[in-house]
């Protein structure tokens, strides 16, 4: 099952904005994790990331199918999680 690794950080303002997002979309039903880069950067240097937020898309295995980076609207984000 593919879920979202959701890369984000307490001091970045765009964070703030995604997060009422994330959580939304978590409750209709997509499998988000939330990963703080601060506190895990070996998962922030696994899936390179290098800006916040982050959003990367991994099958069950974990492998990286896609990434989108920067505040989206929540349609944006399911159409990037489901297509």
């Amino acid at each position: 099952m593919k879920k979202i690794l959701y890369f984000s950080a307490p001091w970045c303002g765009p964070c703030k904005t995604l997060s009422p997002t994330m959580d939304q979309l978590s409750a209709e039903g997509l499998h988000i994790q939330k990963i703080d880069v601060d506190t895990n950067p070996e998962l922030s240097t696994k899936y390179s990331i290098r800006s916040v937020p982050c959003l990367v898309l991994v099958d069950n295995l974990g492998n990286t199918i896609k990434k989108l980076v920067g505040n989206q609207p929540a349609q944006t984000i399911k159409n990037w999680y489901n297509n």
